[in-house]
């Protein structure tokens, strides 16, 4: 069974591949010889949170970039900030970047290996006369540097005021900055402060923090420091220590480039290139690390790797494949603006994934009991069914037949309108795989609820097919009472209701456009025997279902089942009325 209506979809909804402009900027450096033609990568998360979607597409681009151009390819943590890191989170994100493929080899580096280095940069700048300790506090800070002010249509940043301790001595602030190190001083009370220019129109230049000082244990350095580097202090120094070619980063950091620049001019050492590519996004989701954190702490989900969340870990819980999500990501393209894709996308590079790979099982989650009046009591047989039509080699399998049988309740109406085709009383219908029956009798609780159905089968019918030639409109899936494995199901939806959570009014909060029917839990469905030997991360589809995995938390005696994706392609719907809209224009 397909999942899909329109197998012709290109993978990106248009006729070509989006153009990638950074690699055409690598490129063009390896022809003009520049760092020798060396190409050389990193991807630098933060530990202090799981790794989503979003961070997958530079993940996969730098790596790329790496793989393609004969280079090589760093992971680092930029582990900066020990009051929000874990070693959790470190464990987390290498576990999901080897699972999206993706080999460091032995270069896996951490920016707390760079401390000692870092630091004797930034002695080197005091004496120089490019840094000094500054004592004002953070609102102060603030305060002098500036905002940027909007006039008519355009942006203008009135000049900033200079720190009173900003022409303190270099033999001042070298002893400060020693008895900051040595823990002299309250937290926050200090700061070192790089000096570039306080009329600067990019704010990011008006003398930035280049140390603070914070009394936390670091996840790997333990108490060796109480002041640590900042992010932009850190990151293009551990870019050149590393040897970087080509910094990749998302567009927010384009307006940190020239201070990027400056740093590394300053010092005289090694400068890779910076280049800012536009972020993902994705629609009915949220990709700022804070609210996901928010997500999580507050309970709105069950954690970093709840099926809901973009993560990467909630995705591969869910069921997602890593071929999946790189298809989505070659298919979405790297460009300079920013944009949001439909998560219709990246469910139809679902959909062409599982379609080849996942094998093929029948199960009833709404179960209607049905009894086949004139099949021998105690008699029960093997038929036989196909794994995965899109794939021969998968082979077929054996599914138990008997006189009691589940369908789903939604494939029976006792007054059924025009154009429902399945089963009725009186109404002949196929089982898929087994024989055709008819509907002779409904049985009914007190309160009038359906519980039972009688039918009759077609011994002739076995395998589907009528001997006669007769045809029916419609075919069920089903699953024997007497072999079924009870299993629960949780079926997913968007975590939000809406396309964009975070287009709210000042008076709404993000967090009301949660989807309260995000996540149903059905605890009593019947699956074919075969699924008791799935184990947690298995894939699946239920035919006339969707796909489905083994969640982590399942067991032999309570398994559990992920709905990953339904079978009904919205991508190619989308893609279709956007065909028919061009042609009627």
């Amino acid at each position: 069974m397909s999942s899909n209506e329109d197998n012709e979809t290109p993978a990106n909804g248009t006729d070509e591949r989006p153009t990638d402009f950074i690699r055409q900027i690598v490129a063009q450096d390896v022809r003009d010889g520049r760092y020798g033609g060396r190409v050389h990568t990193r991807f630098p998360p933060e530990p202090n949170g799981y790794v989503h979607i979003g961070h997958a597409m530079g993940i996969l681009l730098a790596y790329g970039i790496a793989q393609d151009f004969g280079g090589k390819f760093n992971l680092r943590f930029d582990d900066t900030n020990p009051a929000k890191e874990k070693q959790e989170f470190v464990d987390g994100i290498i576990r999901d970047i080897r699972w999206l493929g993706v080999d460091w080899e032995d270069r896996l580096f951490y920016a707390s290996d760079y401390f000692d280095q870092l630091y004797e940069w930034a002695e080197d700048l005091i004496r120089k006369g490019k840094a000094y300790v500054c004592d004002l506090s953070p609102e102060e800070m603030s305060a002098y540097r500036g905002t940027a002010v909007r006039k008519g249509d355009h942006v203008v940043t009135p000049p900033g005021k200079n720190s009173p301790y900003r022409d303190r001595s270099v033999e001042e602030n070298l002893d400060l900055f020693r008895r900051m190190r040595a823990g002299e001083f309250p937290d926050g009370s200090k700061t070192l402060r790089a000096k570039i220019d306080m009329a600067h129109p990019n704010l990011n230049m008006r003398d930035p923090v280049m140390y603070r000082i914070v009394r936390a244990t670091h996840h790997r350095t333990g108490d060796a420091w109480c002041i640590y580097p900042t992010y932009d202090w850190t990151h293009g120094q551990s870019d050149a220590i590393e040897g970087i070619t080509h910094s990749t980063c998302s567009l927010e950091f384009e307006n940190h480039r020239p201070l990027y620049d400056w740093f590394l001019e300053a010092l005289g050492v090694h400068h890779p290139r910076q280049i800012e590519y536009g972020r993902l996004n994705l629609t009915h989701s949220v990709m700022s690390k804070r609210k996901l954190v928010q997500l999580v702490e507050e309970g709105h989900v069950d954690g970093w790797d709840d099926p809901r969340m973009p993560t990467v870990c909630g995705l591969r819980r869910r069921g997602y494949t890593p071929e999946a999500i790189r298809s989505f990501i070659e298919g979405t393209g790297v460009t300079k603006a920013e944009g949001t894709v439909e998560l219709a996308f990246l469910e139809y590079c679902l959909r062409q994934d599982l379609n080849l790979r996942a094998p093929r099982a029948m199960a009833v989650l709404d179960p209607l009991r049905v009894v086949l009046t004139n099949y021998p009591e105690g008699r029960e047989e093997e038929l036989e069914a196909i794994n995965n039509p899109e794939d021969a080699s998968a082979g077929t399998r054996k599914v138990p037949f008997s006189r009691v049988l589940y369908i789903e309740r939604e494939d029976f109406m006792e007054d059924p309108p025009r154009r429902f085709y399945r089963l009725a009383p009186g109404r002949e219908v196929r089982l898929r795989y087994a024989y055709f029956i008819t509907c002779t009798e409904v049985v009914k609780d007190e309160a009038g609820r359906i519980v039972e159905l009688r039918c009759t089968y077609d011994s002739q019918t076995r395998g589907g097919d009528a001997p006669d030639g007769r045809r029916v409109k419609a075919t069920l899936h089903w699953v024997s009472a007497a072999h079924a494995l009870d299993a629960e199901v949780r079926l997913y939806e968007p975590l939000f209701s809406v396309e964009n959570p975070l287009s709210v009014g000042p008076n709404e909060d993000w967090l009301d456009r949660l989807n309260p029917n995000s996540l149903t839990v059905l605890p009593d469905c019947k699956l074919e025997p075969g699924l008791s030997s799935a184990r947690p991360g298995d894939r699946y589809q239920f035919e006339r279902k969707g796909y489905f995995c083994v969640d982590l938390d399942s067991t032999a005696e309570h398994p559990i089942f992920n709905r990953t994706v339904t079978l009904r392609d919205t991508w190619a719907k989308i893609k279709k009325q956007q065909a028919s809209r061009r042609e009627d224009s």
